[in-house]
């Protein structure tokens, strides 16, 4: 259980070293198209090292999501693998290319902002800490896990991008993952005073769907 735990460092640290390959590998085609894709590379690079420090926190409790945290993480180093190493399927650069571009970014937007919300209480495992209390204002006013809409919506943009057999399937994959944590983490906030009651009604990532 504690290799499960533990696992996601160093895809961490695998991730990272993918993502910098490709931006060497897309700028140095020397085109505006892989220029744009370096770019976008080194955006999901900077998200990765700018959620780092709570990646590598440890718990003081022992997670209740141990066994997804490794689907979680092989898909997305699958994810940034097919991006980092293969070429975007466009011909040419165009501006259209932006649309995904932004998609990315609001994702990484929304999650961040949802991490500031939850404060203190945010983590990387599914855990109680002393004086868990249910947030319920902002972002949590609208779905129960904007972090995870956020994650979800900045790999669907990069996807976008570099669309192509292995990004699809690791997307899927993603998708599939987050489902089952946001499945465990419910299970283990059901005791959480409040949270019932915070839950009913609101939706979990989409309004209107899920």
């Amino acid at each position: 259980m504690r290799f499960l735990t533990l696992a996601p460092r160093p895809l961490f640290v695998l991730g990272a070293g993918l993502l910098t390959c490709g931006i060497v590998l897309h700028a140095g085609r020397g085109t505006t198209l892989g220029t744009a894709a370096a770019a976008l590379l080194a955006g999901y690079l900077g998200w990765l090292l700018l959620e780092a420090p709570v990646t590598f926190r440890r718990s003081a409790a022992p997670p209740a999501d141990a066994r997804t945290l490794l689907p979680y993480a092989a898909a997305r180093l699958l994810l940034v693998a097919g991006a980092s190493l293969r070429p975007p399927p466009w011909d040419r650069w165009t501006p259209w290319l932006l649309v995904p571009a932004a998609v990315f970014a609001a994702g990484v937007a929304l999650r961040q902002a949802a991490i500031r919300a939850l404060g203190r209480f945010y983590s990387h495992h599914v855990v109680r800490q002393d004086g868990h209390r249910v947030v319920t204002d902002g972002l949590y006013g609208i779905v129960r896990h904007p972090a995870y809409a956020g994650m979800l919506l900045a790999n669907l943009g990069f996807t976008v991008f570099f669309a192509g057999p292995v990004t699809v399937a690791a997307l899927v994959l993603l998708a599939g993952a987050v489902v089952w944590r946001i499945r465990v983490e419910e299970r283990a906030l059901d005791d959480v005073p409040g949270y019932a009651q915070y839950a009913a009604g609101r939706p979990r990532v989409l309004p209107g769907v899920w």
